[in-house]
């Protein structure tokens, strides 16, 4: 038989187990999961490696968006293909690295409301007979396998032309440029630009050709479905509108951003 004491005893103990298994549940409840986030840092000036570290615009763009969003994140530099496999197959929360929205991708990935406008341009070694898009006929270009840059020139050259030669990123592209293996790369005009910038010694210039070039807008990309989207919009909206992202981007390009544009887009 169990004393009145005893019973009295094994009830507080009860009512604290329960009042512990409450606040643990209510914790776990509340507590978000760090985001893990992807790109291919290849990209300058939107991601490079530095030190051993990424760094470039898309880097301090996420910080920026993810603090206003209050969200907690980890970037991996893992590559091109990878992160698009990473996505779709949601072993990643969100990718970052230049990506261009178009309708195509959308059909598997969902995006974030557009953060940049971009465009491409045309890379060649100084004294080139190319001027234009056009004058890439019958040339062997280079370009970053399934990026846009590629659909660009083949939509000039033919979807099958052997002479477009793909690369794992432009970095490589460029290098073969150098090296004679190919006679142009096309790519964004923020990395062609930024590589002449840094780079006056390779006697290399680019170019742009609106009538072939129409404007891109980059944005992050999530798996289909995901609840993460709206937090990162809202955030991202946010960051434009009170000064942030104008900050950012002056540091990185110099210039100020078409605000407008990005708007109008939304």
């Amino acid at each position: 038989m169990i004393k009145k004491g005893m019973i009295a005893t094994l009830v507080f103990m009860l009512m604290f187990a329960l009042v512990g298994c409450g606040s643990s549940t209510e914790k776990t409840a509340t507590t978000e999961k760090k985001v893990t986030v992807v790109t291919d840092a290849a990209f300058a000036p939107f991601e490079y490696m530095d030190k051993g570290e990424i760094v470039g615009f898309d880097v301090d763009l996420l910080k920026a968006v993810m603090k206003e969003a209050g969200l907690e994140y980890e970037l991996k530099n893992i590559g091109w293909d990878p992160l698009f496999a990473a996505i779709q197959g949601k072993t990643a929360d969100m990718a970052v690295s230049g990506i261009t929205i178009n309708d195509d991708r959308k059909k598997t990935y969902d995006f974030s409301i557009p953060y940049f406008e971009s465009t491409h341009m045309i890379l060649v070694k100084e004294g080139s007979s190319i001027k234009s898009a056009k004058d890439l006929q019958g040339k062997v270009v280079g370009v970053q396998n399934g990026t846009t840059g590629q659909e660009a020139v083949e939509k000039i050259l033919g979807k099958e032309n052997k002479n477009i030669k793909k690369f794992e990123n432009t970095v490589v592209a460029i290098m073969d440029l150098l090296n004679g293996g190919v006679e142009a790369v096309v790519t964004d005009n923020a990395v062609a630009n930024e590589y002449v910038k840094n780079n006056p010694d390779a006697k290399i210039v680019a170019f742009e050709d609106p009538e072939h070039f129409e404007s891109e807008f980059y944005g992050f990309m999530f798996p289909k479905g995901s609840e993460l989207k709206q937090k990162v919009d809202e955030a991202l909206k946010k960051v434009i509108e009170n000064g942030t992202y104008t900050e950012i981007y002056k540091k990185w390009f110099g210039t100020e951003p078409n605000i407008e544009s990005l708007q109008q887009q939304q």
